[in-house]
């Protein structure tokens, strides 16, 4: 029996730009029918974008999208390996025709074992069934038997820790019980070959956490594993190969650590100084626009490079283009594997209610002091948002810094201590005895 479980050879994908999608997979068409038996009995709404014949509709447009472009690799058995890149780069479109809920366009995917997939968390779960009902019935769409569902209820339930609303509509769970109990269905598949994506990015701190401990036991019971994630770290800790994708084509497939270097260090620029001209190629919307990012010395000149006893500065320059009653600028610190070290925000400051901008153009300027950072190099992710609303400009690895050894922190010695930080703290020296005097006396 051959050691490969996938095999992908020229794979491509290609959309028509504005065309909806329609209900093409089994899980799509049995959610579908489940909605509407439920809307014509009057116990729910579902609105449904088809035609008078039943057939999807869709907008007329002349351009089109390659989401995938020409990928090919191979994954053996019982590897765990990360894909990576941008949003938009095609990570989620492999992971689709992979799982057969999208055909490519060109190329092929061989796959050789049973497939699981946590792609699209809760899909096929209806807000009118009850928890325990919603568990029965996603199970058998992801392929789970009845005796399979019923040997793992218990396990499931527990895992997702909704015992007490187990018979309760979902309709009334919270956002975070609905992907708890909608993550630990699709967990609990014993499945050769696991394709996950982005499940960390569901629930709160202690249940991403609880995700990485099932995703890290999937990996030791030597199942083959697909991770989308743009959580670099989960990546480090469980892939030992990654894919780096970027505009729809493979950029590298190597060691992990060789990937997220390679990724991250794609784009960040040395120079201490990125521009942009403010038009509609800016990132950001039609209420703002990124302009400038830099990294700054104190007498603020751009730099690529600092002391490792000195500040450096961040500033963020936009345009505001309309009114913003409430929105706030961010940055993140990110070493080279992608550990997120810091994130910051200009709201920090202020209170939110002062967080308006009139038209104009601003400067929003942070601080990073001296004698906080390691040695090493550091990217800068910059990004404006309104919470839980949108979304205004995100740029990922958009600078990049290196602080340089100076041998402070141990005196006369020039070396890298460990750490991810290393802040030169305040030490207090005292001697107890007194001279002259014996221990004891």
């Amino acid at each position: 029996m051959s050691d490969i479980a996938i095999k992908v050879d020229g794979l491509g994908k290609r959309y028509k730009i504005g065309m909806l999608q329609r209900h093409d997979t089994l899980r799509d068409q049995l959610a579908h029918f489940v909605g509407k038996r439920f809307a014509r009995n009057g116990n729910g709404n579902h609105s449904s974008a088809r035609g008078p014949a039943g057939q999807a509709t869709s907008v007329t447009a002349s351009d089109t999208l390659w989401a995938l472009r020409d990928v090919s690799f191979e994954v053996k058995r019982g590897e765990v390996v990360g894909i990576i890149g941008r949003n938009g780069a095609g990570k989620s479109t492999l992971l689709k025709i992979l799982s057969r809920i999208t055909e490519p366009t060109t190329g092929y995917a061989d796959i050789a074992g049973r497939i699981g997939s946590l792609l699209e968390v809760g899909t096929g779960f209806h807000p009118e069934l009850t928890g325990r009902e919603n568990i029965y019935l996603n199970g058998s769409i992801l392929g789970m038997k009845r005796v399979e569902i019923n040997r793992k209820f218990d396990e499931i339930v527990a895992f997702a820790e909704v015992e007490k609303f187990i018979d309760t509509p979902v309709k009334h769970y919270s956002s975070g019980m609905y992907v708890r109990l909608a993550f630990a269905v699709a967990a609990h598949l014993d499945p050769e070959i696991l394709l996950v994506d982005e499940v960390l990015a569901v629930g709160d701190a202690a249940f991403q956490k609880k995700c990485l401990g099932k995703m890290g036991d999937v990996a030791k019971e030597g199942r083959t594993v697909l991770f989308v994630s743009h959580n670099l770290g989960a990546v480090n800790t469980l892939c030992g190969s990654a894919i780096w994708l970027d505009n729809g084509q493979v950029e590298l497939v190597g060691q992990t650590e060789q990937a997220v270097t390679a990724y991250l260090s794609r784009g960040a620029q040395l120079s201490g100084e990125r521009c942009w001209l403010g038009n509609e190629d800016s990132p950001g919307t039609s209420k703002i626009r990124l302009t400038a990012a830099r990294v700054l010395n104190p007498d603020n000149e751009p730099i690529s490079s600092v002391d490792v006893r000195r500040p450096v500065y961040v500033e963020i320059e936009y345009d505001v283009l309309k009114f913003l009653p409430s929105f706030r600028v961010a940055v993140r610190l990110l070493a080279t594997d992608g550990t997120v070290i810091l994130t910051s925000a200009d709201s920090s400051n202020n209170c939110w209610e002062e967080s308006s901008r009139e038209p104009g153009r601003y400067a929003s300027k942070c601080e990073i002091p001296g004698n906080f950072l390691n040695i090493g190099r550091y990217m800068l992710t910059i990004s404006a948002d309104i919470p839980f609303v949108e979304e205004l400009f995100f740029v990922e690895n958009c600078l990049s810094f290196h602080v340089e050894q100076t041998g402070s922190h141990s005196g006369r010695f020039p070396e890298r201590w460990p750490g991810v930080i290393c802040p030169k703290l305040d030490w207090h020296i005292e001697r107890l005895d007194k001279p002259g005097v014996s221990a004891g006396k």
